[in-house]
């Protein structure tokens, strides 16, 4: 029995969060235990039991999209687990483009600014005196 009496299911969780539907791409097993440890870090107490599951559902679409990402590359030939960050520029031969991440990452998210659900889960989640915990 869940901690959080407002913890999404893996359904609830596709239904709002579309582009991880795919069981394929994102197996249900995947996607409970992000849940569980969801529902083990994080309380319906401090973000209240309308806002938790989207608070749970941000934490679970950041592990999703870090977890593809490591399964792609070790389909690749590549090791899984790598901290690449954000990539703010890139050179082709005369071509380079580069971004200016610094209005959209947090200097503080660390880890969270590796996505964009990562990103808005640390901004709400500050919202509500949360900054100090360790997540």
């Amino acid at each position: 029995m869940p901690k959080n009496q407002s913890l999404p299911a893996v359904s609830d969780f596709r239904r709002d969060f579309p582009q991880f539907a795919d069981p394929a791409k994102y197996p249900e097993a995947q996607i409970q235990f992000r849940l569980n440890l969801a529902d083990e870090l994080l309380s319906e107490n401090v973000t209240g039991k309308k806002l938790f599951p989207y608070f749970a559902g941000l934490f679970v679409a950041h592990y999703m999209t870090l977890w593809a990402a490591d399964s792609r590359a070790m389909l690749a030939g590549g090791s899984g687990g790598s901290t690449n960050g954000v990539q703010s520029s890139k050179s082709v031969d005369k071509v380079s483009v580069s971004y200016d991440t610094s209005a959209t990452l947090n200097p503080d998210a660390g880890f969270w600014n590796n996505t964009r659900y990562g990103a808005e889960f640390y901004q709400l989640i500050t919202m509500f005196g949360a900054g100090g915990r360790q997540l």
